[in-house]
């Protein structure tokens, strides 16, 4: 089997469901996001402190974080918390368990040449529990079945199954912004049946560049996106809906229509984006031209400006509370809750037409209310 390095465990979400998008990614060009670099410098300042609370001497990278501010020091000490926690739980059942601070995690035995970054393992008798921290805030990341923390349970199976008696895994998504710490344990026959008939045939076909194309929620990250041609038929389907007979469409029909309209739009972005970069680089699309777009006026120097209008004899601020997230950074969660906790609300929020399996409880309906009468 030919050697590539284009599978990996973060990726492992879209090419186990479409393997041949693999290839197609691995020629895409790989620029880091703002928000990629953000994770890294969160992931440098949890490491340092979980090492130096282990009684370890690591370097501090504080000053050296681009994207350092009190979130990220406050959200690195919950994580720094946590963690600490589960080791103290692992010595409760085990004399000597194991704790690992990014660790290295091979599984190349079921990805050829793949392997991955544990930010913490901890090994002891019975139970291996992998954590995985992450700093995004735009989307809930669940453990359940997360393919990239069974491949990180399988890398450390792999090393230290026999120096322990390891019978479960264990793995955690720690994602303090958004307040989610989510837990997914299976039985070591389990994760190791997911490996020799999932994981790793479907690992063959996505190095070979084989299997079937998939669009789905597992698009959101592909680097070729916007020019999939899978992904466009799948949306191009609603291009061939019948909307002429009868004149208007009735429930059932939008009930069929409803869960493709969340990735029809989001394809439309991609495919905009995608069409105004190339444009910027030299690509004429027939009827298209690029224009400068909107712009609000501002002042070029705030400081001077706010001079000249205290020197004019009027104020130039305008006056308002902090709101509860800042509020909360300049106080501190506990003083926070001290003095403002019996003032907060949260009222209703707007009502969402989404799909029956999202958790959320469903709310009365005006159908409801006349059932009520």
């Amino acid at each position: 089997m030919p050697k590539h390095a284009f599978l990996s465990a973060s990726s492992s979400h879209r090419w186990l469901a479409c393997p041949p998008s693999a290839k197609l990614c691995a020629g895409a060009d790989d620029r880091a996001s703002p928000y990629a670099k953000e994770g890294t410098d969160a992931h440098a300042l949890c490491e340092y402190k979980v090492l130096k609370a282990l009684g370890r001497h690591p370097p501090d990278p504080t000053e050296n974080l681009d994207y350092f501010d009190k979130k990220m020091d406050d959200c690195s000490d919950e994580y720094c918390s946590y963690v600490l926690e589960q080791y103290e739980a692992a010595k409760q059942n085990c004399s000597d368990p194991l704790i690992m601070i990014e660790e290295h995690l091979d599984f190349s035995q079921w990805v050829p040449d793949c392997f991955g970054t544990g930010d913490c393992v901890i090994v002891a008798d019975k139970v291996l529990h992998v954590i995985d921290f992450k700093y995004g805030l735009g989307i809930l990341v669940e453990a359940d079945h997360n393919p990239q923390m069974m491949c990180y349970g399988l890398g450390a199976l792999d090393t230290y199954d026999g120096i322990y008696d390891i019978e479960e895994i264990q793995m955690t998504i720690f994602q303090p912004r958004r307040d989610n710490v989510s837990t997914f344990s299976m039985s070591k026959a389990d994760l190791l049946n997911w490996a020799d008939t999932v994981l790793a045939p479907t690992a063959k076909l996505a190095y070979e560049g084989t299997g079937e194309f998939n669009a789905g929620e597992h698009c959101q990250f592909c680097k070729v996106k916007a020019t999939c041609r899978k992904r466009a038929e799948k949306n191009l389907e609603l291009a061939q809906y019948d909307f002429e007979m009868p004149p208007t469409i009735d429930d059932n029909e939008i009930a069929a229509i409803l869960p493709r309209i969340d990735d029809l739009i989001a394809w439309g972005s991609d495919i905009k984006e995608y069409a105004l970069q190339q444009a910027l680089s030299g690509t004429e699309y027939p009827g298209y031209k690029v224009v400068e777009g909107r712009s609000n006026r501002r002042y070029s120097d705030e400081a001077a400006a706010a001079a000249a209008v205290s020197d004019a004899g009027y104020d130039p601020y305008e006056k308002k509370i902090r709101g509860i997230t800042a509020m909360t950074s300049l106080l501190g969660k506990k003083k926070f809750d001290v003095l403002l906790g019996g003032l907060i609300t949260k009222p209703p929020g707007k009502p969402t037409l989404v799909p029956e399996s999202d958790k959320r409880p469903a709310i009365n309906t005006a159908k409801d209310d006349f059932k009520d009468e």
